[in-house]
């Protein structure tokens, strides 16, 4: 470099070149590892993660999003459509909240994975339910399967379009309202795996 050249500072980046990922926390410590929110200017990692074990931790929380709006026959592999509704959702949640649409989100799975649900048990023929506790990964997995479920049921047969009701459900999730479907969810499994001690 030579002595006249000015250094430049590289430019930050920014999710759909608007969200910031500099003041985004989580507060739950268990899923702190698991949540990535390595800044990424399009949330698409190309699979990237498929070949090491845990490499779903690597992936943007905002991309796993995604994938899990893809679901469901009709949509699966529609990439582009699931990346237009989530960027419309995250611009109506900063315009319901005025809040940083990544920081939003990353308050509703936290409040909407649960920390303990059941699994059978078998005793020579007899089936026992018994409580678990829950890994920080498949907490996420949950939450975010809990968030596209209550979106799209809202949305179905609806006037109302799945960008407007994710982001409904992703700001009830975030305040931990009963009314967001995920949260409900989340109470129910706890409520069975208490009774299941």
């Amino acid at each position: 470099m030579s002595e006249g050249a000015a250094t430049v500072a590289p430019a930050e980046i920014k999710l759909f070149g608007k969200w910031s990922y500099a003041s985004v926390q989580t507060r739950d410590p268990s899923l702190k590892k698991y949540i990535c929110l390595r800044p990424y200017y399009v949330p698409h990692t190309s699979g990237r993660h498929e070949h090491r074990r845990f490499g779903k931790a690597e992936v943007p929380i905002v991309e796993r999003l995604m994938n899990k709006l893809m679901r469901p026959g009709r949509n699966t592999g529609k990439k582009h459509l699931a990346y237009n509704i989530v960027k419309l959702a995250f611009d109506l949640i900063h315009e319901r909240t005025g809040e940083n649409p990544i920081q939003v989100l990353v308050r509703a799975v936290e409040n909407s994975a649960p920390r303990e649900e059941t699994t059978r048990i078998m005793y020579g023929g007899i089936i026992y339910h018994v409580a678990v506790d829950v890994s920080p990964l498949r907490r996420i997995d949950l939450a975010l399967r809990f968030i596209t479920e209550g979106a799209r049921a809202a949305a179905f047969r609806s006037t109302k379009h799945i960008a407007e009701c994710l982001a409904d459900e992703i700001i009830l999730a975030a305040k931990g309202d009963p009314r967001s479907y995920a949260v409900s969810r989340k109470e129910e499994i706890e409520r069975i795996s208490l009774s299941s001690r």
